[in-house]
């Protein structure tokens, strides 16, 4: 194991200097030791003493190994050169001593990004950043040094990529201060992570460290250029590639000055939930929603940010109490939609409450995927084998999607049956045509092993 230690030629590498090896054969076997010498020594003579050479920056090895840890649980593709995880551990140990040997000397450069495109939930394009499997360690030791000396720090609104803290708590307290205040600011920054200023950023990141390698290796991050789909390379001045190791902690650090700070000074009793650039602010008034989604506009303006007009609204939480009008009475946040909602009081009654569920576009992407499956073409499977398949998907969107509301997921799920029904038609001659038949068959299934498939635990019935 790497931990503690490395492996060079063989030999045990601690965490102190690494230190020249002996001249000669030491062990007694054959070798290049002078004839006549005792231990590749000559008689009488004594062995020079070479001094350590020691590295120009103090980073631990430790660390190192515990940054691979991390980047190996949080898997991920491979970036520009094709390496996947399995294959850096081929060779781990001369891995990992490469690695930490440039970064304690100052000689690591990062190598391109790779830009992937994915598809958005409500519409267009978001360009995803790969790093190669060394630099996602690399990044990750950064992070580590960083993260302590910021966390404390953070405002306790904040929920983004934050130890201990989860989309799930975010949306708990938004739904809680949706009851108690009835305007809601849905705030939306334009391409934030492609338009984070690189000098205001390091002047925070200045602000809370003066380790010289990790403001050096930051500045090399942040200007690494970008790997396009057609090889070619883009040269960056600004923003932080999203899905880099480093980026959730450097862009909560400038969203923390940008954002939380100044609000807390400008208006200290609006409250508000910050998922990194995903903000949710709630006001007493439409008056005081006006204003404040005014003056943050100004504000992301002196920062070189822009707020996106077209999505950024004033949203009134209309409910059974709440019975006025606006505009805008839903808004979503972190793949939930907010809005009017039948519930169920404790003494059985029924009334209108302003809650979360799960969104449309969420939704739509979720059958979208099922569909892309094409599960009834996989008729060498057995049920068995397709459950084990797709219930760690299925129960991945349980366990998010289904913390509110979770009734909304039903017909989300519904399909999946007919995708089963499906898959056993195209399996048994018998009930080739026989639609019906085909659903007796799932349901008879269901009765014998009704906890098989996930969304049947859900209570999705065939």
């Amino acid at each position: 194991m790497w931990e503690g230690q490395s492996t060079v030629a063989g030999h045990a590498v601690t965490d102190g200097p690494v230190r020249a090896m002996r001249p000669g054969n030491a062990g007694g076997a054959k070798g290049t030791g002078h004839p006549g010498s005792i231990g590749g020594q000559l008689p009488g003579q004594e062995e020079p003493v070479v001094e350590p050479r020691p590295k120009q920056f103090a980073i631990s090895k430790k660390v190192v190994w515990a940054a691979y840890q991390r980047v190996k649980t949080n898997k991920g593709a491979a970036g520009i050169d094709g390496q996947s995880m399995r294959e850096f551990e081929q060779d781990l140990k001369n891995n990992l001593y490469r690695l930490w040997n440039r970064l304690s000397s100052g000689s690591y450069m990062p190598p391109p990004v790779m830009a992937v495109e994915i598809p958005k939930h409500g519409g267009g394009i978001r360009v995803l950043g790969v790093a190669t499997v060394a630099d996602r360690i690399a990044q990750t030791v950064a992070a580590m040094y960083l993260e302590p000396e910021v966390e404390p720090l953070f405002h306790d609104d904040s929920f983004g990529y934050r130890p201990g803290r989860s989309a799930r708590q975010a949306l708990e307290r938004c739904r809680e201060r949706c009851w108690r205040k009835d305007w809601v600011i849905d705030l939306d920054i334009r391409k934030f992570f492609d338009t984070i200023p690189h000098d205001l950023l390091m002047r925070a990141v200045r602000k809370h460290t003066q380790l010289k390698w990790l403001l050096l290796y930051i500045e090399r991050w942040l200007v690494a250029p970008l790997q396009l789909e057609d090889g070619t390379l883009a040269t960056r001045d600004q923003g932080s590639p999203q899905g880099s190791a480093i980026s959730p902690l450097l862009a909560n650090l400038f969203m923390h000055y940008a954002f939380d700070v100044w609000m807390r000074k400008e208006f200290p009793h609006v409250s508000f939930e910050r998922y990194c650039d995903d903000v949710v602010i709630h006001c007493t008034s439409e008056v005081q929603a006006v204003y404040v989604k005014s003056a943050i506009g100004q504000r992301l303006k002196e920062c070189r940010l822009e707020m996106n007009s077209e999505k950024t609204c004033i949203v009134y939480c209309k409910d059974g109490k709440r019975r006025g009008s606006h505009e805008h009475t839903r808004f979503t946040f972190l793949g939930y939609e907010f809005g009017v909602r039948r519930a169920r009081a404790k003494s059985g009654r029924f009334f209108e409450n302003f809650g979360p569920a799960i969104s449309p576009e969420a939704a739509t992407a979720i059958r979208h995927e099922m569909r892309s499956w094409h599960m009834a073409r996989h008729t060498r499977q057995t049920l068995v084998d397709l459950a084990e398949w797709a219930n760690p998907r299925v129960q991945g969107w349980i366990n998010y999607y289904g913390a509110f509301y979770r009734s909304a997921l039903h017909p989300i799920f519904l399909p999946l049956n007919d995708h089963l029904a499906r898959w056993a038609r195209r399996k048994y001659k018998r009930l080739g045509r026989r639609r019906g038949q085909s659903y007796e068959f799932i349901k008879r299934v269901y009765r014998e092993r009704p906890t098989l498939f996930a969304h049947w635990r859900l209570g999705v019935r065939p």
